[in-house]
Formats: C-alpha cells, structure tokens, sequence
C-alpha cells in the first residue's frame, strides 16, 4: 500500500518499457557515434568483439552468429583482414578448417573503443547527483538479465 494513495503499488512493465526504450535507443545512438568518432563502424566493431570472446570462430559459424549471410560476413572479415584488425589462422586440428582471431591491432582498437565509450558515459554520469548515481547503479543487475542467456558482456 502507497502512503498517499491507499492503493497497492504496481509495476506497469508496458509503461516502463515505454519510458525505458527510447532512453536506451538513444545512449546506444551515442554510444555508436562514439565508435565512429574513432573511426570505426559499430558493425565492424561488433565483429571483433564477436571474435574476440570466440577465437578461432569460422566465417560461417560468424555469419550465422551475425545472422548474415556467409557471402556478407566474408565480405567484411576481407575488410577488417586488410585493415590488419583480424586474421585467418589455419586450424591445427583440421587444415581445411580457417579460423578468425584478432591481430594486436585489433585489440587495440577495441581498447581504444571501449575507452571513448567508457568516457562518454562518465561524462554524462558524472553530472547526475549523488541519488540519481546510485538509482543507475542500483539498475545495473536488472537491466543486465534483460538480454538473456548467452548475450555479451
């Protein structure tokens, strides 16, 4: 029961929701300007996370992870090859199998991503008051279940 009211409290998750999305929508919108201020794509930066938490991925297992097709993904790890971000690493296991990893480069350029990013965020983190600090730390555990199983850190 609500003090003022009298009534139960209720969550209205459609209402949160609605007021939830296009907050996120938009700090993802910032976020990828983040990245392409670097001068990267936020597509090709999702690729090297992909390999980078799946060494050794192949093309095809990439592409359905991706869900794009395998011509498509072919296409942007030859990109991200020439760019000396990722290389193809024969398998020891089987040679006719070529696996992705990323080159130093790589790393670094997710280094350096993941540092404009981080920046961006304490910047506008750090103009919210102490209260509302610790109300977006208090939802970082529940936001962080809404992607599901397997999802990305």
């Amino acid at each position: 029961m609500t003090a003022k009211t009298g009534q139960t409290a209720t969550t209205d998750t459609l209402g949160v929701a609605d007021r939830l999305r296009p907050v996120l929508l938009q700090i993802n919108r910032e976020l990828r300007r983040e990245t392409r201020a670097g001068g990267f794509s936020p597509e090709q930066v999702a690729l090297l996370v992909a390999i980078k938490y799946a060494p050794g991925i192949g093309v095809r297992e990439l592409a359905a992870q991706e869900r794009i097709s395998a011509p498509a993904m072919s296409k942007h790890v030859d990109r991200l090859e020439r760019a000396g971000l990722v290389e193809r690493t024969p398998s020891e296991q089987d040679r006719r199998r070529v696996g992705l990893t990323l080159t130093d480069e790589g790393r670094r350029v997710l280094r350096r991503v993941r540092s404009r990013r981080t920046a961006w965020l304490v910047s506008r983190l750090a103009a919210l008051g102490p209260v509302e600090l610790a109300a977006v730390e208090a939802a970082i555990g529940p936001l962080s279940r809404l992607p599901g199983e397997g999802a990305r850190p």
